[in-house]
């Protein structure tokens, strides 16, 4: 055979391996979409419907502007860097809160988990708290603390500090019994009891609490930025309201709703790496 020809058959062999790779490339896009569209498909029939609705006159666009209108205010308030500030402001404002809570309330839920003496002393204050609506105190916070970022990062670690706090502890008191028997059994410590069964008996527990608390970290920094402040995302959309600007207004909600979806996704991803052998929520 002639090296032209041989280079031929190579050149065939490499388009036809070509030619099936694009093809598994596109059975696998196809399929990931028929996946995709029944989970979403009537978030998607709802914007359809919502842009139609005002391209069409349906409804009033001065006062309920079309998704389009909507993304455009979205990225000229991104390219302008207005909502890129006021984003920067409410991730430091509920990051400071958040983490704080976090430190807090973990800690203390196992040691209140473990030992049933702290847990009778302190859960009359902490039921008691959990049930007064951290906006009803927030005015408390603000005669002690100010207007400032310190009243506003404090009612947003209050509101998240107790849904951590008693996920947590739930998550250690639920832990099996038989399990932590058996660990003793063998001869395992009290702290290699902690760590290879309380811990990851308790983990899932406490993720739930982390996504609830996220949750409502969002919330309450929506309500704080709307009272006594001058920037950040809650504040742009009261100011928006104000002044009139709608489609600025339904932009900042946007990016509020894709602060939240992205903490959400973050803790179920971390959660799927930590506790593999549960079974998880979507």
């Amino acid at each position: 055979m002639s090296l032209q020809h041989v280079d031929q058959s190579i050149a065939v062999g490499g388009g036809m391996r070509a030619s099936g790779a694009g093809a598994n490339l596109a059975r696998k896009a196809w399929q990931t979409t028929l996946n995709i569209l029944p989970r979403y498909a009537v978030v998607l029939s709802v914007l359809a419907i919502w842009q139609l609705s005002g391209q069409f006159g349906w409804i009033n666009a001065a006062v309920f502007p079309p998704p389009d209108v909507v993304l455009t205010a979205l990225w000229d308030g991104i390219a302008g860097g207005v909502l890129l500030d006021d984003l920067a402001i409410s991730l430091q404002r509920s990051g400071t809160a958040y983490a704080s809570a976090v430190l807090f309330a973990v800690p203390l839920g196992i040691i209140m988990g473990q030992i049933p003496a702290i847990e009778r002393a302190l859960d009359p204050i902490v039921q008691i708290f959990r049930q007064t609506s951290a906006l009803a105190v927030y005015p408390i916070f603000i005669l002690i603390l100010g207007l400032g970022e310190a009243s506003k990062v404090f009612v947003i670690f209050w509101a998240t500090l107790f849904p951590l706090l008693l996920n947590t502890i739930g998550g250690v008191k639920e832990v099996d019994h038989k399990l932590i028997e058996m660990a003793r059994v063998y001869g395992a410590s009290r702290l290699t009891v902690f760590r290879r069964v309380v811990m990851p008996g308790a983990i899932p527990s406490i993720f739930v609490g982390l996504r609830l608390s996220a949750t409502t970290a969002l919330l309450l920094l929506i309500a704080s930025e709307m009272i006594g402040a001058n920037q950040g995302v809650g504040f742009r959309v009261m100011n928006a309201q104000y002044n009139f600007q709608i489609p600025t207004m339904f932009a900042s909600i946007v990016l509020l709703a894709a602060i939240g979806l992205s903490a959400n996704y973050t803790l179920v991803f971390l959660q799927k790496r930590l506790c593999r052998w549960s079974d998880l929520p979507k």
